[in-house]
């Protein structure tokens, strides 16, 4: 891809615009994300129409810390059967490609919750994409960077051009995204047991190793 047919720039400018309420493409530890704050509905908005996503599929996000984390977590979860087993996953998983599905708060837009309230969020490991978030003060959307039903990529070379044409930054900062299996993205359900959504990075073998009685609902 041609950086002159996008917005590059880089991840201090489009810290910025993330301020701001605007729309980036950017690498995490996977993929090229597409995103935007998480307390910019207006954005969040932008970032499922540029990419076609269907309403009912909310938007992941990823965060820089533990704290980016809490600061969206439902002040009721702490009391409930996960949140334990939600902890000591993060303590072993994180900052890492396990995206745990849990409830937040009710003010966020329904575009990154389900219909239980639930959102998929990670820590990220990725140095550009931790920094956006602290630039931000909040996570980010994270969404692949790709229109609807098409492939995920690490290489900037095959970002969607019209899809960067409708964004606000095209953040190409190394290092790239490391590709390979997208996240997994697994619910916590408390005592020991965790519920896996869709398989990816982190593998079965790797959570049932960890202690937890591991079940499936993908397909």
């Amino acid at each position: 891809m041609d950086d002159k047919t996008v917005r590059a720039a880089t991840s201090e400018a489009a810290g910025d615009m993330l301020r701001l309420g605007g729309v980036c493409v950017y690498p995490t530890e996977t993929y090229f994300g597409l995103g935007a704050g998480v307390f910019f509905p207006d954005a969040l908005a932008r970032v499922a129409a540029i990419k076609g996503r269907p309403s009912e599929k909310p938007l992941p996000l990823l965060a820089a810390d533990l704290d980016q984390v809490q600061g969206v977590l439902s002040a009721s979860f702490a009391a409930s059967p996960g949140y334990a087993d939600f902890m000591r996953l993060a303590g072993m998983f994180w900052p890492g490609p396990l995206s745990l599905v849990v409830p937040t708060r009710q003010e966020l837009s329904p575009l990154v919750k389900d219909a239980k309230g639930r959102t998929s969020i990670r820590i990220t490991p990725h140095p550009v994409a931790r920094a956006l978030c602290l630039a931000v003060k909040s996570p980010l959307a994270a969404t692949s960077a790709n229109p609807s039903g098409g492939r995920p990529t690490a290489w900037p070379a095959q970002l969607d051009r019209d899809l960067c044409a409708r964004v606000d930054a095209v953040v190409l900062d190394p290092p790239l995204p490391a590709g390979g299996p997208a996240s997994t993205v697994a619910v916590p359900e408390g005592g020991g047991r965790l519920v896996i959504l869709r398989r990816g990075a982190v593998t079965d073998e790797a959570l049932a190793g960890a202690g937890f009685v591991v079940t499936f609902s993908c397909p």
